[in-house]
């Protein structure tokens, strides 16, 4: 069984740097496509970036498009979100979430199978 568990959130001043990692146990994530999702308080969750099975292709919300990186390390069975030059805005409750599809990062949807349990994030001063 997948179980995901994330780690490396925490309270961060405006334009500052997090980075979030994503660990898997009892799996291998490389055969997962994987994303990152967070929910703010009063709104819906939001799809931030995936990364492919297939290809390992990467897609970004407009919102945070240059920004944040998702990246791989297969060796220690780990997806990564760096986040630079943080926004209040973006602050809420960061998810990671594997499906086993190839074509799950092709659309942007947030039905995926397996969740961690989230991270919060805060920006603030």
């Amino acid at each position: 069984q997948l179980q995901l568990v994330e780690s490396g959130g925490g309270l961060v001043q405006p334009g500052g740097s997090l980075r979030l990692s994503c660990v898997a146990s009892g799996v291998p994530l490389d055969s997962y496509s994987i994303g990152w999702f967070r929910q703010a308080p009063g709104k819906e969750r939001e799809r931030v970036s995936c990364i492919s099975l297939s290809d390992s292709s990467t897609y970004y919300a407009n919102s945070v498009l240059g920004r944040f990186t998702i990246s791989r390390d297969n060796h220690k069975n780990t997806v990564s979100l760096q986040m630079n030059y943080l926004k209040p805005e973006d602050t809420a409750v960061y998810y990671c979430a594997a499906d086993p599809s190839y074509v799950a990062c092709w659309h942007d949807r947030t039905t995926f199978p397996s969740w961690g349990q989230g991270t919060q994030v805060t920006v603030s001063s």
